[in-house]
């Protein structure tokens, strides 16, 4: 009797040599089935390999013993590494035989190192490493084991939590952290108009293109931003900035010189040129991004304690006797005060609440956010005068519920600005912060005199945060900031000695401003959000702006319903001119799904001189992967009783993005087209891609092209196998999966791989492929077939490991990355008489998907 297994992509390795189960075979026998279940590194039942014996097949003369022990054999094996069930890496590890009373087993051969970077403590366990040793003995650890599943290409350690370092939730170790490779890299972007009078008038055309060139070597990036603008007779280039850039692991922080912007937290952001190192809360895992409280209590034995925000289970975790602190709450982004439960192993609990209201100048407990800024002002005209500066900013945790921050600015000996503020989380009534500032300023007092007055003044501002969960009612914002006459903030003074504006009265300069947001929750039946601001000047000139929004559903169809109201008034010498200027806009937004792929929508906008306009568009998109969008509009205009019409079609392809339109209305004829991509160039050659982000990662299938990187828009490896993923987020796990079912003629082994990029790195990511002929072989002896159990490696000349099988039952063995021709080697004990030799030739079939049923004999 046959026993088979059917499964997808089960992949097996032995002797440091990887195997492939197809999807499409029926796999061999017991042995490989029973390969699929965990191996734990426990003493297991013994089977005795006799009973495997079938058709004169001398079974009992192969070692089984790994097998009959619940182990593996010893070699090479490339794992998913898991620790306490949660995953930390995937790395090729050595399994070592280990003699015991019970038998032999083998045991992964993990370095001081690894076990470092999977957040085991080491120092508290000195028997790990005996003297001249590299490998650890994890009976040193009580407690600790491990069980490896092939089939999942997996290994789980459990680990005591008293064994773990102490570390936040998501954290990853710097020496996990992928600097890539050195490559140069281009983003660009060309688009182009033309306008065609209905009428009278000449054809006007227009381009314009950006190019972002850059460079990587080791953890240093290069950057630039280049434009070129073309309109009739007049063309431009222009280097926006350039920058040299690299990130300081022990500062989690980014290094930046050339021309760049200040941070924007505290102070408003200035373009410069010179040098900024400034924190990156990217290199903090998720459970420290953003504001949360620390919470702290104590616990009468071990007990488990649970986190709960509106109703709703945010956090677990299991405590040791006496205090304990949690400082490593994800931000939740919404208010509500926390209930921490405490249940005692005695069965008893404790119930305490800790208040939160967030905003986004609060900091944990602990943590740090600066920004030090060095170098000249950049003024985008040349008559304009530039100033060396510098300028600090810094925030604080200084408790779990009060952040304390400062900034200070400094122009040559002209201008000098100092903020001191502190922000609370006062839990039930929200979240507040103050801050003031205090300037001292060198200004001209006239556009032709040299002479300058100092001018010195105040800013004070507050901001509020509240949500009321009772009625569903959340102020996102309130702030309120006035400054006195004399106060001159940074822009204000680089603007004073321009000489492309009027530098010496108080038009542009803010006396006072109120902005809030609110939005309401409906219980049903949609939301509605309201915005306002009112700006005032020193000159008398104002600005004021409201919107109101209300969105809802009913059935699948969605719509939104705005009204905004602007209202500018300015002064001028000429009273009857101060006149306000303002304008209220209705609008109405309709969308209605009429399958998956394609949607209808209405629009009216109605303008406060009855001008109102009605347009009606689908919008739809094509393909699996939906690459290819395109969406027609046709309006009216009530007023002027006009048509206009608009035709866009967008096209998301592996090399880049390609987009063209027409559109019309009674004056003219609107054409535009843009292109849109990238391309790295690195040791293997140039590469094209969509357009890149920050971060990015370079897959390579060596000798296969048209592979499919999984939950990706059209990322395919090219011809020489390589293919970009434009987007990784930085210092964070990134899952990379290729879709093995468009791998035409190939397998290839671990098709999941995980990345950890530093910022604007390219890190690079090689699959190992085989390429051939996939087959399943009964191999025949003189006295009947080569035994269960034995062993099967492919004699490869192309410079990489062999790669092996088990023999199934019936002689029969699967392998894959076959060449036409070639010999295998069949191993079942060290004797002469216990291998053969077998010679294969695949000619005349043809290469593909399908699997190959040979037989041949093994001599």
């Amino acid at each position: 009797m046959i026993m088979v297994c059917q499964g997808r992509n089960i992949p097996l390795s032995f002797s440091s040599v990887e195997l492939l189960f197809s999807t499409k075979s029926i796999c061999v026998a017991i042995i490989l089935c029973l390969s699929t279940l965990p191996s734990r590194a426990e003493a297991g039942e013994y089977f005795n390999p006799n009973l495997l014996e079938v058709a004169e097949s001398p079974a009992a003369s192969v070692d089984l013993s790994y097998f009959s022990q619940d182990g593996i054999p010893p070699g090479t094996y490339h794992l998913d590494v898991y620790i306490n069930d949660k995953y930390v890496s995937s790395d090729s590890l050595t399994f070592q035989e280990i003699s015991h009373d019970a038998g032999a087993t083998a045991s992964p051969c993990l370095s001081a190192e690894y076990l470092n970077s999977w957040l085991i403590n080491t120092t508290a366990y000195p028997q790990l490493f005996e003297a001249g040793e590299t490998c650890a003995r994890l009976s040193a650890i009580p407690g600790m084991t491990f069980s490896v599943s092939l089939a999942q290409q997996r290994i789980d350690f459990t680990v005591p939590q008293a064994a773990m370092l102490n570390r936040p939730r998501d954290y990853i170790p710097e020496s996990q952290w992928q600097q890539g490779i050195n490559a140069g890299l281009l983003n660009y972007s060309v688009t182009g108009q033309r306008n065609a009078p209905r009428h009278n008038g000449a054809t006007i055309d227009s381009q314009f293109v950006s190019l972002q060139p850059g460079l990587n070597l080791g953890p240093w990036r290069l950057r630039n931003y280049s434009t070129y603008s073309h309109s009739d007779n007049n063309s431009r280039w222009e280097s926006v900035y350039s920058y040299l850039a690299r990130d300081i692991h022990t500062l989690r922080s980014q290094l930046v010189v050339g021309n760049t912007y200040t941070s924007s937290g505290i102070f408003d952001s200035l373009s410069f040129t010179g040098l900024q190192l400034s924190s990156d809360k990217e290199m903090l895992p998720d459970s420290l991004h953003g504001f949360a409280p620390t919470i702290r209590g104590i616990a009468r034995t071990t007990a488990e304690v649970s986190v709960y925000q509106n109703g709703y289970s945010i956090y677990k975790t299991t405590v040791a006797p006496g205090a304990f602190e949690i400082n490593d709450l994800y931000a939740t982004g919404s208010a509500g005060d926390l209930y921490v439960n405490i249940k005692e192993s005695d069965g008893s609990e404790q119930n305490f609440v800790v208040p939160f209201a967030s905003l986004a100048i609060l900091q944990r407990e602990g943590q740090l956010d600066y920004a030090l800024s060095s170098g000249r002002t950049r003024s985008g005209s040349s008559d304009d005068k530039e100033y060396n500066f510098i300028q600090s900013s810094l925030a604080y945790g200084a408790t779990s519920n009060i952040t304390l921050y400062t900034g200070f600015q400094q122009a040559e000996d002209k201008y000098t600005n100092l903020l001191l503020g502190a922000g609370f989380n006062l839990g039930t009534i929200g979240a507040l912060s103050f801050d003031g500032s205090q300037s001292w300023a060198d200004v001209k007092t006239s556009d032709t005199a040299s002479s300058t007055s100092k001018e010195q003044g105040q800013s004070y501002r507050v901001r509020f945060s509240k949500s009321f969960l009772q009625t569903g009612t959340s102020f996102s914002v309130a702030g309120y900031r006035y400054s006195t006459s004399g106060y001159y903030s940074f822009q204000d003074f680089v603007d004073n000695s321009s000489t492309q504006r009027d530098c010496c009265t108080q038009s542009g300069r803010t006396k006072g401003r109120f902005d809030a947001s609110l939005s309401q929750t409906l219980f049903g039946y949609g939301s509605l959000s309201l915005s306002l601001v009112n700006e005032t000047y020193w000159d008398s000139s104002r600005m004021e702006s409201v919107g109101v929004g209300y969105s809802g559903s009913i059935g699948k169809a969605s719509y939104f319903i705005n009204y905004s109201y602007n209202r500018n008034v300015q002064r001028t010498d000429d009273s009857s001119n101060n006149r306000p200027a303002s304008d209220t806009v209705v609008s109405l937004t309709l969308s209605i799904p009429l399958g998956e792929t394609l949607s209808a929508n209405y629009t009216m906008n109605h303008g406060r001189h009855n001008d109102t306009t009605h347009s009606v568009g689908l919008n739809g998109s094509a393909f699996e992967d939906r690459s290819l969008n395109w969406s027609v509009l046709e309006g009216y205009n009530t007023q002027d009783k006009s048509t206009s019409g608009n035709l866009s079609v967008n096209y998301q392809g592996s090399k880049g993005d390609v987009a063209g339109g027409y559109g019309y209305d009674r004056y003219s004829n609107h054409y535009n087209y843009s292109l849109r991509g990238g391309m790295v160039a690195h040791a293997g050659g140039l590469t094209l891609s969509r357009f890149l982000g920050e971060s990015s990662a370079l897959v390579e299938t060596p000798g296969v092209s048209d592979v499919t990187v999984r939950g990706q828009t059209n990322v395919t490896t090219d011809a020489a196998g390589y293919a970009v993923v434009p987007y990784v987020r930085p210092y964070h796990r990134n899952s990379l999966a290729l879709d093995e079912q468009e791998i035409p003629g190939a397998e290839v082994d671990n098709v999941a791989r995980t990345v950890v990029p530093t910022r604007n790195a390219i890190v690079k990511v090689k699959y190992d492929t085989r390429i051939g002929y996939k087959a399943m072989l009964t191999l025949r002896t003189r006295n009947g077939v080569v035994p269960f159990g034995a062993l099967v490696t492919l004699d490869n000349d192309h410079g990489s490991a062999s790669r092996s099988n088990i023999v199934g039952d019936e002689g029969q063995v699967y392998l894959t990355g076959l060449q036409k021709k070639g010999q295998l080697l069949a191993r079942w004990g060290e004797k002469s008489s216990e291998q053969c030799t077998v010679h294969y030739d695949f000619s005349g079939m043809a290469l593909g998907d399908d699997i190959l049923f040979y037989q041949a004999e093994c001599r």
